[in-house]
C-alpha cells in the first residue's frame, strides 16, 4: 500500500506540473490548489501572492504518512513522528517548488489553461491509443500535445537513495505557427524571381549598385537563369562599367542563345566600345529588336574605323585625329582604341594638353577586363599610349608604370624601345632636381639637355631647364624654354609664371602684365600674382614717365636751337 500511495503521489504530481504549464480556459479548476499546502509552512504572508495554481492535493500521501508513523525502518530503528512528520513537510515543500516553477516560465504564459483531471483523461487516452496504434488528442479543443514543451521540466528519479536531481536539458522549442510564418518570410526571399522584380523596382528609379547587389542573389540562388545575367548587364551598362556589362551580357547569351534581349544588349555594348563587327554579327541575331538604322550606324561606325587603322599605318595624324573624332560621333563614345588613337594624333602634333585631356575622358578600364575582351595586344596599345602621354605632362612614376604592363602584354621591340625612353627621361628630371637644390645650377642645367635630347618635347623638362637658366641670368633662353612649353601645353601655369618674372627682368612690363593678367584669370584671388602684376603696372607708368619727360626735354632743346639761329 505504501508504494502504491507513493506512485499515486508522484502521477498526481506530474499531473500538477504538466497542469500548470498546459492550463485550458474551460476547465475546472480544484478547490484546494497546491499553494495553500505550500503557504502552511510559511508564518508570513505575501503583499502579493502568486496567482494560485489548481492541482490535485496528495490526500493519499498525507493519511498514509500519519497510519505509519511510529512504524520501525527496514533496518530495525523506529521512526518517531517528529521524524516523520519532517519528511512530510519536505516533502511537500519539493512539491511547492516543482509546481511553482510555472509561473516563472516567460515563455509558456500564453497557454491555455489544462487541469489534472484533463490531464489524466488524456493519459489513459493515450494509453490506449497506443494499444490501438491512434494518435491522441491533448484536448477537446483539437490540439496535438508537443512534448518539446515538456522538454526543460523533465527530471530523473532518485536512484538509489540519491537526493540529488538532475535536469535533463533540452532544447528551446518554438510554437508551430511562428516556425511556419518565419519559414514563409524566408521562403519568400530567397525567391530567385522576387528578389530579380525588386532589383528591377531599383533599376527603374536609377539606383543601379542596388539592383546589382539583388540581381547577384538571385544569381547565386540560381545561377541558370539567362535574364538574371542580362538584367546585371543593363545594370552594369547604366553605371558605364561596359567591359563588365558584356560579359555578363555573355553569360546570358551562353545559358540561352535565342535571348533577343541580351543579343541585341550585347551589340549595342560593342557599338559604343568601338567594335562594330561584333556589333553587326549580334543585330543579326537579335530578331524583332533591331531595325535597319542599327544596321546602318554599325556599318557606319566600321567604315570610319577602317579609315582610323589606314591613316595611322600611313602616320597622316591629320587625318587620324578627323577620323577619329568622327568615330566618337558614330555611336563608340566608350571605345579605348578610338580614344588611344586620338591621343596618339594629338600627341604627334606637339598638342600635348589636349592628348592627357583626352586620355583622361576616355574610359578607364582594368587591365585584366580589357585584356580579355579586346586582347593582349590591343591592351598593350592602349597602355603605352597612356604612358607617353602620362610623361610628357610630367607623371613619369605614372608612365613608367604603364609601360612596364604594356611589356609584359606585349614585349615587342617598338614597345620595349618606349620603355626605356620614359626610364631615361625620368632619370634626367630626378637627377635634375637633386642638383637644382644644391644649388649647382650648370650642372642641372646640364642634365636637363641631356635628358631633352632624347625628347626635345617634353615640357617638364623644358620648364626645369628655364629655372636653371633663370637663376643663371640666362633671361632670354628661359622666355625660349618657357614659351616652347606653352606651345605644348597652353594651360601650364609654372612655365607662364616663369616667363612673366623673365620679362619683369627684362623689363618688358607690357609683356609681363599680360602674363600675369592671364594667370589671374586662371588664378583668380591669387595674391602673389596680384602684386606681381600691380608692380608690373607701376613700372610701366614708371617708364611711361620718364619717356614722357625725355620727350619733352627734346622738344625742349629743338625750340631752343631754333631761337638761337635767329
Amino acid at each position: 500500500m505504501a508504494e502504491i500511495a507513493d506512485k499515486s503521489v508522484e502521477i498526481q504530481l506530474g499531473c500538477g506540473l504538466v497542469a500548470a504549464i498546459f492550463q485550458r480556459g474551460n476547465s475546472k479548476p480544484i478547490k484546494q490548489p497546491v499553494s495553500q499546502i505550500t503557504n502552511k509552512s510559511s508564518t508570513k504572508k505575501l503583499a502579493n501572492p502568486p496567482p494560485k495554481t489548481p492541482s490535485i492535493t496528495p490526500r493519499n500521501s498525507i493519511s498514509h504518512d500519519r497510519k505509519h508513523v511510529g512504524r520501525s525502518k527496514s533496518d530495525g530503528t523506529r521512526i518517531s513522528s517528529k521524524q516523520q512528520s519532517s519528511n512530510s513537510s519536505s516533502t511537500l515543500k519539493k512539491m511547492s517548488q516543482v509546481v511553482n516553477l510555472a509561473p516563472n516560465t516567460q515563455n509558456l504564459r500564453r497557454q491555455p489553461t489544462f487541469t489534472s483531471s484533463d490531464l489524466s483523461a488524456t493519459v489513459i487516452s493515450h494509453r490506449k491509443s497506443n494499444a490501438n496504434g491512434t494518435l491522441s488528442r491533448a484536448s477537446s479543443t483539437g490540439n496535438i500535445m508537443l512534448l518539446g514543451h515538456l522538454g526543460n521540466l523533465k527530471q530523473q528519479r532518485i536512484h538509489n537513495g540519491s537526493s540529488d536531481q538532475k535536469t535533463i536539458p533540452q532544447k528551446n522549442t518554438v510554437l508551430m505557427g511562428n516556425i511556419l510564418r518565419s519559414r514563409s518570410h524566408v521562403l519568400n526571399k530567397l525567391d530567385p524571381d522576387v528578389l530579380k522584380s525588386m532589383g528591377n523596382e531599383h533599376y527603374r528609379h536609377g539606383r543601379f549598385e542596388e539592383a546589382m547587389a539583388l540581381y547577384n542573389q538571385a544569381i547565386a540562388i540560381n545561377p541558370k537563369n539567362a535574364c538574371y545575367y542580362s538584367n546585371k548587364s543593363a545594370a552594369l551598362m547604366s553605371s558605364n562599367r561596359l567591359i563588365e556589362a558584356v560579359i555578363e551580357c555573355r553569360e546570358a547569351i551562353r545559358l540561352d542563345p535565342y535571348y533577343h534581349n541580351a543579343q541585341y544588349r550585347l551589340a549595342r555594348l560593342y557599338l559604343r566600345l568601338g567594335d562594330a563587327e561584333k556589333a553587326l554579327n549580334h543585330y543579326e541575331k537579335s530578331g524583332p529588336k533591331v531595325d535597319t538604322r542599327d544596321v546602318a550606324e554599325a556599318q557606319n561606325l566600321k567604315r570610319i574605323i577602317c579609315n582610323c587603322i589606314e591613316a595611322r599605318r600611313l602616320r597622316d595624324y591629320s587625318t587620324l585625329l578627323k577620323e577619329s573624332q568622327n568615330a566618337l560621333s558614330s555611336g563608340a563614345d566608350s571605345a579605348p582604341q578610338i580614344f588611344a588613337m586620338r591621343a596618339e594624333a594629338l600627341m604627334k602634333l606637339h598638342r600635348h594638353e589636349e592628348a592627357y585631356t583626352t586620355i583622361q575622358k576616355g574610359p578607364n578600364f582594368n587591365t585584366d577586363h580589357c585584356t580579355r575582351l579586346f586582347g593582349s595586344t590591343k591592351t598593350a596599345y592602349l597602355l603605352i599610349i597612356r604612358a607617353q602621354v602620362y610623361t610628357l605632362v610630367g607623371r613619369f612614376d605614372d608612365g613608367i608604370t604603364a609601360a612596364q604592363e604594356a611589356a609584359k602584354l606585349d614585349p615587342s621591340n617598338e614597345i620595349i624601345t618606349i620603355l626605356s625612353l620614359i626610364k631615361g627621361l625620368a632619370s634626367a628630371r630626378v637627377k635634375g632636381n637633386e642638383l637644382f637644390k644644391e644649388s649647382k645650377y650648370i650642372e642641372a642645367c646640364s642634365t636637363y639637355t641631356e635628358g631633352l635630347e632624347q625628347d626635345p618635347y617634353n615640357s617638364v623638362l623644358l620648364f626645369n631647364r628655364a629655372a636653371c637658366r633663370f637663376k643663371l641670368g640666362q633671361f632670354e633662353k628661359a622666355v625660349e624654354d618657357c614659351t616652347a612649353a606653352l606651345v605644348l601645353r597652353p594651360s601650364y601655369t609654372k612655365a607662364r609664371f616663369r616667363r612673366a618674372d623673365c620679362y619683369m627682368k627684362l623689363e618688358r612690363w607690357e609683356a609681363a602684365i599680360q602674363e600675369f593678367e592671364m594667370l589671374l584669370q586662371e588664378k583668380q584671388g591669387d595674391e602673389e600674382v596680384k602684386r606681381a602684376l600691380l608692380d608690373a603696372k607701376i613700372q610701366l607708368e614708371r617708364e611711361r614717365d620718364e619717356d614722357q619727360k625725355q620727350r619733352m626735354l627734346c622738344n625742349g632743346s629743338s625750340n631752343l636751337v631754333l631761337v638761337s639761329s635767329n
